[in-house]
């Protein structure tokens, strides 16, 4: 026979039961497995520069490599106008939030593939894997942005006070990339071929953004269809507060906020209902 005692009484039970409907984001939740995010994050880190010559110098040295593509080609040669910018900087302040955009959409559709031998033994909030990703590559910005500081002391670039708007598009900028995220992991896991029409879409999404251009070069009429791009209220939102270019709050910018948001919540809610069956999937190796 058993005996109970006072330290058994009070024992933790936790009970899983497999979700149902449509669930949203369980903040406690993801708050209790805190400690999980930040191993994900820093295993992601470690991972993407183990064995590199210059470590986490990539960071930098990728956008500052395709600012210097741009800058020959559409800068010097194309001559495409930069509203008043020197061009290099220009594309800089556009590439910096793509290049984090563009790895978190490329390396979540595949994380929860990546990390199936963990989803499919032990139980934790599935969409704690993409958001890992995200952190990571959030890292590389904070790190490529110190960059940023550099140029404007040596083009004698003074922001004004619109620089206070930097961290709304910088929330803006995680929030559309989280949304694709998520969209894009969880149709990876039913769909395997999700990953394939990810280069081709990262290749198209970059040159339908105003990053090696303005988007004054839309025609007026347009623009707001043009906002529909989530990444073009990121980038002018960003160029505006840091260079006062642009028209700044717009119907343009409202239209990709609008989207942007609607992505994020969408992305969540969707997630969230198929993660039930994502431990099934991997066993099947999807549809």
């Amino acid at each position: 026979m058993t005996t109970l005692t006072e330290e058994s009484v009070n024992v933790p039970v936790f009970v899983i039961r497999a979700t149902t409907g449509w669930r949203f984001l369980d903040l406690q939740e993801l708050w209790d497995y805190r400690e999980l995010v930040y191993f994900l994050t820093w295993r992601d880190i470690k991972v993407r520069y183990k064995q590199t010559v210059i470590g986490a110098a990539w960071a930098i040295l990728q956008p500052v490599a395709m600012m210097a593509v741009f800058t020959l080609f559409f800068g010097k040669l194309a001559k495409v106008p930069s509203d008043g910018v020197p061009y290099p900087l220009f594309a800089f302040a556009g590439l910096l939030p793509w290049q984090l955009f563009s790895r978190v959409i490329s390396e979540s559709t595949n994380s929860l593939i990546t990390d199936q031998r963990l989803i499919s033994r032990v139980y934790f909030p599935r969409i704690i894997v993409p958001m890992a990703t995200t952190m990571a590559a959030i890292v590389d910005f904070v790190v490529a942005s110190a960059l940023m500081v550099v140029m404007f002391m040596y083009y004698k670039i003074t922001p004004g006070m619109s620089l206070l708007w930097v961290p709304v598009f910088v929330l803006l900028m995680i929030m559309t990339a989280l949304g694709v995220g998520f969209w894009l992991s969880a149709l990876n896991i039913e769909y395997r071929d999700v990953a394939y029409i990810v280069p081709f879409l990262n290749q198209f999404w970059l040159f339908l953004t105003p990053i090696a251009y303005p988007s004054s070069m839309v025609p007026a009429k347009w623009r707001v269809l043009y906002g529909l791009n989530p990444m073009t209220g990121v980038v002018e939102g960003l160029r505006w507060a840091l260079f006062k270019t642009g028209t700044g709050p717009s119907p343009m910018l409202a239209a990709s906020v609008t989207i942007s948001i609607g992505l994020f919540l969408s992305g969540i809610a969707w997630f969230r209902r198929r993660e039930r069956i994502f431990v099934d999937m991997i066993g099947s190796g999807g549809r």
